[in-house]
């Protein structure tokens, strides 16, 4: 196999949606008093984002959550359109590195 030509396989990241499947869906992004910009978590296992859920603000009287598998570059590409960065989470909510 040439691997010039091998395509690079999709770098998959877990994000929260938020009212998943209905015509109100968006990622869940938060800004903070020390993050001002506004920004989407992203987490490295699913696990991982079930966890920081947990610890994650949230209206769950009025809003369904889930968390799914999004491609690194599709999650890149709608944080630009949107203004907002990207941050890799730990399960405590940690901030590992800034994607973008």
């Amino acid at each position: 196999m040439n691997t010039k030509t091998t395509k690079i396989k999709d770098q998959w990241l877990y994000v929260v949606i938020q009212d998943p499947g209905t015509s109100s869906e968006e990622l869940m992004g938060f800004a903070t008093d020390s993050i001002p910009t506004p920004f989407i978590p992203a987490f490295e296992t699913k696990e991982e984002a079930q966890q920081c859920f947990l610890l994650m603000p949230k209206d769950l009287m009025n809003k369904k959550y889930e968390v799914q598998a999004i491609i690194k570059e599709d999650l890149i590409e709608h944080a630009k359109s949107n203004g907002h960065k990207v941050y890799l989470i730990d399960h405590k909510s940690s901030i590992k590195n800034e994607i973008m």
